[in-house]
C-alpha cells in the first residue's frame, strides 16, 4: 500500500502510544501526512522526530473543551486541509459498580464520550465544506457485546456506537464516511495496570492482539472505494469467542 494515501492528511488523537501510534505509522508508510494529537508533549515530540517529516505533533488536552474546539485550527495551520480524522483517544475502567469509584468513571466517560464527540464536531465543518472526508472512531467489542466485568467502559462504547451510526447518516450526503473499528483486547497503555503474569498468560494463549493488527484494519476501512462505507469492523483475537 505504499503511496496509497499520498497527498492525504490525517489527524489521530491519542497518537503517542498504542493503536493511535500504530495507525500513524501505517498511514505515514502509505504516503499520508499525519498530525499526531496527544497531551504527552515530550513523548509526542520524540515520536514525531523518529517518524520523520510527515509526522506533525499537535499538543491538545482532550479534556479541555475550548482546546478541542480549536484543534481544527491547529491542524489546518500545519497542513492546510484534513482528509481523515481518527478519534482514537480513550480510557478504561473495569470492576464492580458496587465498589467502583465514580470520580474515575467520570474521567473515563469524559474522554471516551464527551471528548470523542466534541473532537469529531470540531473537524466536521471543514469536511462538510470540502464535501469529502473520513471519520474513524476507535470503539470496542464492548460496544457491541456487553462485558459484565466492565459496565462503565461498556456503556461508554455503546454510546460511541450510537453516535457513529447516527452521525454517519447525517453527514453521508456531504461525502463523509463515518465508521468504527471495534477490537477485542489489545496490548496498549490501557492495560498497564495488568499484573505481569496475567499479561504473559494472555499473550501466550492468544487472547490479546497487537496494535498493528488494529492499524491494518483501519487502513483497510480507509482504502475502500468512496462508494463503500464500513460502518463497523470487529476484530478479535482468535481465542476470544463472543
Amino acid at each position: 500500500m505504499t503511496d496509497a494515501f499520498k497527498g492525504k492528511v490525517a489527524a489521530i488523537t491519542g497518537a503517542a502510544s498504542g493503536i493511535g501510534l500504530e495507525c500513524a505509522r501505517s498511514l505515514i508508510a502509505a504516503g499520508a501526512t499525519v498530525v499526531l494529537i496527544d497531551r504527552a508533549e515530550d513523548r509526542l515530540m520524540t515520536i514525531c522526530a523518529d517518524l520523520g517529516e510527515n509526522a506533525i505533533p499537535l499538543v491538545v488536552d482532550l479534556t479541555d473543551g475550548p482546546s478541542v474546539d480549536a484543534m481544527i485550527d491547529g491542524i489546518l495551520e500545519r497542513t492546510g486541509h484534513l482528509d481523515i480524522f481518527h478519534a482514537n483517544a480513550g480510557a478504561y475502567v473495569g470492576g464492580s459498580v458496587v465498589t467502583g469509584d465514580p470520580d474515575q468513571w467520570d474521567r473515563v466517560l469524559n474522554l471516551n464520550i464527551n471528548a470523542a464527540f466534541r473532537s469529531i464536531r470540531a473537524v466536521l465543518p471543514h469536511m462538510v465544506e470540502r464535501k469529502s472526508g473520513d471519520i474513524i472512531v476507535t470503539s470496542s467489542i464492548a460496544g457491541i457485546v456487553p462485558v459484565v466485568w466492565e459496565p462503565i467502559y461498556t456503556a461508554s462504547k455503546f454510546a460511541v456506537q450510537a453516535f457513529v451510526h447516527t452521525v454517519r447518516r447525517q453527514v453521508a450526503e456531504h461525502g463523509i464516511r463515518v465508521g468504527a473499528v471495534a477490537p477485542g483486547p489489545v496490548v496498549t497503555a490501557l492495560l498497564d495496570d495488568w499484573p505481569t503474569a496475567k499479561m504473559e498468560e494472555a499473550l501466550a494463549n492468544g487472547s490479546l492482539m497487537q496494535p498493528r493488527e488494529v492499524a491494518d484494519a483501519v487502513l483497510f476501512m480507509l482504502s475502500r472505494p468512496r462508494t463503500v462505507t464500513i460502518r463497523d469492523l470487529v476484530i478479535l483475537p482468535q481465542s476470544v469467542d463472543l
